[in-house]
């Protein structure tokens, strides 16, 4: 089940991320300073970044549900949110207490990395048995 959920939310993060990126863009050029733009970009490019790390997440777990694997999917998923998310609602909003929750999400992403390498560690001792 793991497996289908990640790739969903990938598949969604990727849609979004897509439309964000055009709306960016296309729709929020000359509308906001060009510090804004930038913050509003950075949340694009690690939103898109991280949808390729959740689908190859997705994909692993067909081969080996290791627990490091939902890990790092799940936390791929809260870092989209919480980083990529507070970026935008800055960028948008102007509202800067929203910085604070960025590093939170940046934490998430560095966890689901950590938990995906310690599942390829714990694949390559043991192809059978990750976890």
């Amino acid at each position: 089940m793991p497996a289908s959920i990640f790739l969903f939310i990938a598949a969604c993060s990727g849609f979004i991320a897509v439309a964000l990126g055009a709306f960016g863009a296309h729709g929020l050029k000359g509308r906001l300073a060009p510090y804004l733009m930038d913050v509003f970009q950075t949340g694009v490019q690690y939103q898109f970044y991280h949808t390729l790390a959740l689908l190859l997440v997705a994909v692993l777990v067909l081969r080996q549900n290791g627990r490091a694997l939902r890990i790092a999917g799940w936390s791929f998923t809260l870092g989209m949110i919480l980083f990529s998310g507070s970026l935008y609602l800055l960028a948008l909003t102007g509202t800067h207490w929203l910085g604070a929750v960025t590093p939170i999400g940046g934490l998430a992403f560095l966890t689901g990395w950590a938990a995906l390498a310690y599942s390829a560690l714990q694949l390559s001792r043991n192809p059978n048995n990750a976890d």
